[in-house]
């Protein structure tokens, strides 16, 4: 039978649940388990699809095009599992499916409640993953901090998961903070033992506490939580700071999480297979090299709005043995070409990530252009591709004000667009979302760096370069090396007399890896590399 893990948060929010769902299904995937993570948000949104990038950060797409939060890329890149839309779900959607049941007439005029229709419909998407792919042990996320009003039905429908699937099939884990105090020298566990109180009166009692701290837990103070909260000590879990997120799967590995999942859920603590993780990690501690990467944005005040694309460089620079610091660039500060030589000189190679609305566009092109005609490097997602296209059709094909749609409605030249069967349609809900088939030209970068000829990508987008420019940019040396061939959509442009400037109209940070670095990623630093080391400034020394 499925086995299930809930982590809960207590205390204060931003400790970590993310990492710690991510890393434990690391740690018994590598037992032999198979694991399936998922999150459950109490927020009413529908999805994250439509929310400011600096309310809630990146947005994550699934093969299957569900627009999710940003912990399911922490999710697939620990246990390198795809995941779907029945991977995510918010109180938004919870709601807005028993409203529609209830106006097909399927609650058969009966009177809609909390208790038991929003928590049984909790409780069928918490099931739903076992039935779709039989795994062995779901682990659940709950969003938000216990005693949270939003958070309560969640809560209530988890505490009913135990009474329906047996008490040794289901397994809570509460993640709290254990204040330091430097004047008295001391770790405070009130706090903590006041969430697991609030906890226990909701019905739920935490097989383990994992704590987050500064410093540390003595023995003392490790005594007095399993006093107080009811916990065995053994089921204690430091969850200390580490210098990278993917060392945690092995500091907790150490402090025995995997050990006290295993008897909480009675299953059989077979050895972890860990050795391949321990490397990488310390592959990534001790790089050759050094690179210097400007990620050109219009978010770049809240990093996490880059999340997977920021993990997915570091995935390049640990297979390159080179470390890389990003350069965070504000598009806007771009103004003119001096004032992005200034800002760019330094770099190694340049990356324009995907991005919505008008904001800082004209500085991503003045980005672009630097990389083109100094030869540095250039990667372009999403949007970064559609600048890569603009720059080019304005300042070598001289199509003045090119441009597009989304940007200019009435530019003369509108060589990025929406695509046929978009016109007229408002955004919520339009995007081209998850992955599409993409063939890509034989010799071209594209295919030297993917070592095959068609590639399945996950897109977010909704404007297209415009077909009927194709002629003027393959002539001109922008080739169109990656084409979608059921809509006929260019999918990758790379320029010919360049050593490494390449745009994709996908994502491919959704499904770079740690230890398996995207393909493009892992070239792009490999050319950033390369042209670090022509400067000089390649190695620690310089």
């Amino acid at each position: 039978m499925t086995k299930y893990v809930f982590i809960t948060g207590g205390v204060v929010s931003s400790l970590g649940k993310g990492i710690a769902a991510a890393s434990l299904g690391l740690i018994l995937k590598s037992r032999g388990l198979k694991v399936v993570n998922q999150k459950f948000d109490p927020y009413l949104n529908i999805d994250p699809g439509t929310m400011n990038p600096y309310q809630h950060g990146e947005v994550f797409v699934t093969d299957d095009g569900a627009e999710t939060d940003l912990d399911l890329g922490h999710y697939e890149r620990f246990t390198d599992e795809n995941l779907s839309r029945s991977s995510n779900t918010t109180a938004g959607r919870v709601y807005l499916s028993i409203l529609n049941r209830e106006r097909e007439g399927g609650y058969h005029g009966g009177t809609v409640q909390v208790i038991p229709n929003v928590t049984d419909e909790i409780r069928r998407r918490i099931l739903l993953p076992a039935e779709e792919t039989g795994a062995d042990v779901i682990i659940t996320e709950i969003g938000g901090t216990v005693g949270d009003i939003e958070s309560l039905p969640f809560i209530e429908a988890i505490r009913q998961i135990r009474r329906e699937v047996g008490s040794q099939n289901c397994a809570y884990i509460h993640l709290t903070l254990l204040p330091y105090l430097k004047t008295a020298q001391e770790l405070k566990s009130k706090p903590t033992q006041h969430s697991v109180k609030e906890l226990q009166g909701l019905g739920i009692q935490p097989d383990i506490i994992m704590v987050r701290s500064e410093v540390p837990v003595d023995a003392g103070t490790r005594a007095k939580l399993s006093l107080f909260c009811d916990v065995d000590p053994s089921s204690i879990i430091q969850n200390v700071n580490a210098k990278s997120i993917y060392e945690i799967p092995l500091i907790m590995e150490r402090e025995g999480l995997g050990k006290a999942v295993c008897k909480a859920l009675q299953i059989e603590d077979r050895p972890s297979h860990l050795e391949d993780w321990a490397l990488m990690v310390d592959k990534l501690y001790h790089p050759a090299k050094k690179v210097k990467i400007a990620l050109v944005g219009k978010y770049v005040k809240l990093h996490d709005a880059y999340l997977s694309v920021v993990e997915s460089l570091l995935h390049g620079g640990i297979y390159n043995s080179a470390e890389v610091s990003i350069d965070w660039v504000d598009a806007e500060a771009l103004t003119n070409r001096e004032k992005t030589a200034g800002r760019l000189e330094s770099a190694d190679g340049i990356i324009v990530p995907g991005g919505f609305g008008n904001r800082g566009v004209e500085g991503m092109v003045f980005a672009a252009e630097f990389a083109r005609t100094r030869r540095v490097p250039y990667f372009g997602i999403c949007l970064g591709m559609q600048i890569q296209v603009i720059e080019f059709a304005r300042n070598v094909l001289k199509m003045a004000d090119a441009d597009s749609t989304e940007i200019n409605k009435d530019t003369p030249f509108p060589v990025i667009d929406l695509m046929p069967d978009q016109n007229g349609v408002i955004l919520g809900g339009t995007l081209r979302l998850g992955k599409y088939e993409c063939t890509l030209s034989s010799g071209s970068l594209a295919e030297k760096s993917y070592g095959e000829g068609t590639v399945w990508e996950r897109h977010r987008h909704r404007y297209e370069f415009n077909n009927a420019y194709r002629e003027n940019f393959d002539a001109a040396g922008l080739k169109l090396t990656g084409i979608n061939r059921e809509r006929d959509l260019v999918e990758i442009v790379e320029l010919q007399s360049h050593p490494w400037m390449l745009g994709v109209q996908f994502h491919p940070e959704f499904k770079s890896r740690p230890n398996r670095p995207h393909p493009l990623f892992r070239e792009f630093i490999r050319s950033a590399v390369e042209y670090s080391d022509a400067s000089g400034r390649g190695n620690f020394n310089s």
